[in-house]
């Protein structure tokens, strides 16, 4: 007999509550009300909160859709990366998850497993690739992280409002903090997307001088 819900039902369920309104407004309750059934059900399939938060990191992370690989190292590491990145800040509410729960699902690894195969083919040592593999990933995250607190994060209307947010620092600055104010202003012509891929650009290119060391 067929189980009444799967897990991959209950996680996309879970997420689209996170999405909609947020990590607070998780519970048992919610879920089951909207897939019409009772809160003790589901602890059928789900080990209660925790384990909807499970579902939904592996929701997100399972919705990558890794590439192909190259000969390049580097272009795996930058494509696999910018994919990462750009599933984590298209799910801006479930970041927070994203960023503190481990996945429950091996499956939620390949964006990892690509990652560390990639940097592994360069002539970077074992622990350098650890350390990059640390790197790539904080950059993943964080970058997804500075954009998960409003609600037009990952669109062009974040690049909007940080547009906005940059020309009121630059005023509050003033003249008492010019470091500040200057870097401000060059915010204001600036996006989330260009400043990501030139910082994951400026990474790599320190790998690659890392590996011509070795």
């Amino acid at each position: 007999m067929r189980a009444r819900f799967t897990t991959d039902e209950i996680g996309q369920c879970a997420l689209r509550i996170v999405q909609h309104d947020g990590v607070a407004a998780l519970s048992m309750r919610a879920v089951a009300a909207q897939l019409g059934t009772g809160p003790m059900t589901l602890y059928n399939y789900v080990n209660g909160r925790e384990g909807l938060e499970d579902l939904v990191v592996d929701a997100v992370i399972g919705s990558v859709t890794l590439p192909e690989p190259t000969d390049d190292w580097r272009n795996d590491v930058t494509a696999t990366a910018t994919a990462l990145w750009e599933v984590l800040r298209a799910h801006p509410n479930a970041v927070p998850l994203v960023l503190t729960r481990r996945s429950v699902s091996a499956s939620a690894y390949a964006p990892a497993e690509q990652l560390i195969v990639a940097l592994s083919r360069s002539a970077l040592s074992a622990r350098d690739v650890l350390v990059a593999f640390r790197a790539i990933i904080a950059l993943v995250t964080g970058s997804a992280q500075a954009e998960f607190a409003g609600l037009v994060a990952g669109t062009t209307a974040h690049d909007d409002a940080n547009t906005a947010g940059a020309a009121r620092i630059n005023k509050l600055a003033g003249d008492d903090y010019p470091g500040i104010a200057a870097l401000a202003k060059v915010s204001q012509q600036s996006t989330a997307a260009a400043e990501f891929h030139r910082s994951l650009e400026f990474l790599l290119l320190g790998l690659a001088a890392a590996e011509r060391r070795n």
